[in-house]
């Protein structure tokens, strides 16, 4: 893993660990954990909404957007955007997030989505970091499109066939 990737991904979850605010971290970054080799993009950390008013203070120097609601044809959700020494880290409400299902034909409450199993917790570089479980990530990568998106779901289809 990056050295920046690294150190924003121990630095968001000390920070979370430390003030007991659960949160899951999903997306490449929790692909990357279970071992794909896929470069990391962003942090992608899902945590209730009703936590905003605890974590901005403490992140509040990182902040480059948000809390705010943001809606476009794929995702309909409430975010802040932070920036740790060079990497980016994305955190949604997971109570409103909403994200349109790859047919077009309707929204998926993303709530329902990570409830099927429980977090998974890895020590990584000396803190507990909260993953989404494989099979959940799995499930909610299928409905997402690009080559990184179909290589993480080759990745994790192998994974969970091999894990589980």
């Amino acid at each position: 893993m990056e050295e920046k990737a690294l150190g924003a991904l121990t630095w968001i979850a000390g920070i979370l660990n430390e003030n007991d605010i659960p949160y899951c971290i999903g997306g490449g970054m929790a692909t990357h954990i279970y071992g794909s080799g896929r470069l990391i993009n962003d942090i992608d950390i899902s945590v209730s909404g009703k936590y905003f008013s605890a974590i901005v203070p403490l992140v509040k120097d990182y902040i480059i957007d948000g809390p705010k609601h943001y809606k476009n044809d794929k995702w309909d959700c409430t975010t802040i955007s932070l920036n740790y020494a060079g990497q980016d880290i994305d955190m949604t409400d997971t109570d409103t997030l909403l994200m349109s299902k790859k047919d077009g034909t309707g929204w998926i409450k993303n709530k329902e989505i990570y409830q099927k199993y429980p977090n998974v917790i890895k020590e990584i570089d000396g803190t507990h970091v909260s993953l989404m479980d494989p099979r959940v990530l799995l499930e909610y990568k299928q409905e997402l499109n690009g080559k990184h998106q179909e290589s993480d779901r080759k990745f994790l289809e192998k994974y969970i066939k091999s894990n589980y």
